[in-house]
């Protein structure tokens, strides 16, 4: 496993498949940075603080790719996926609960707003038995890889035989 660091301390774990090319894994980095600094801005190029990134984790195994990404709080009816290519784009929107008539807030901290998230993959995946499931707070997508796309295993022949 190869672990890159990127500004701001936050460490990232690559899979051997996506180290494979450096310049492109630096360019999906740094895609990553500009589309989170991006999604943070309004109109008028302003933080926004309507807008927030939730965290996720892209996994591997022969047969599949997995993310999963913190939205605690959104309701499954409420996260829009798609699948482009070699894209994942997964956006949402956790609507703000209404204040209550009589009560004075002190703080207001938790999220509330629209996120989006694109994640570029190393592989084709099947795009029509991609599967997402919502739990505690936590949304997993499950991208089976194509058959071109795994491994596929080569006995040696020792004698010409």
């Amino acid at each position: 496993m190869v672990t890159s660091r990127i500004p701001g301390g936050f460490g990232r774990e690559m899979l051997s498949s996506f180290a494979r090319d450096p310049l492109r894994t630096l360019q999906s980095e740094l895609d990553d940075v500009f589309d989170r600094f991006l999604a943070r801005r309004g109109s008028e190029g302003a933080l926004s603080a309507e807008s927030y990134i939730p965290s996720l984790n892209l996994s591997e195994t022969d047969s599949e790719l997995q993310i999963t990404m913190d939205v605690p709080g959104v309701k499954p009816e409420e996260v829009d996926i798609e699948v482009t290519g070699n894209t994942v784009r997964v956006r949402g929107e956790h609507k703000e609960e209404k204040e209550e008539k009589g009560r004075t807030y002190h703080r207001i901290e938790r999220r509330t707003g629209s996120f989006f998230r694109a994640v570029e993959l190393a592989c084709e995946v099947k795009r029509d038995k991609v599967v997402a499931d919502y739990k505690d707070g936590v949304l997993k997508i499950t991208l089976p890889k194509s058959e071109v796309t795994k491994a596929h295993k080569v006995t040696v022949r020792g004698n010409g035989k």
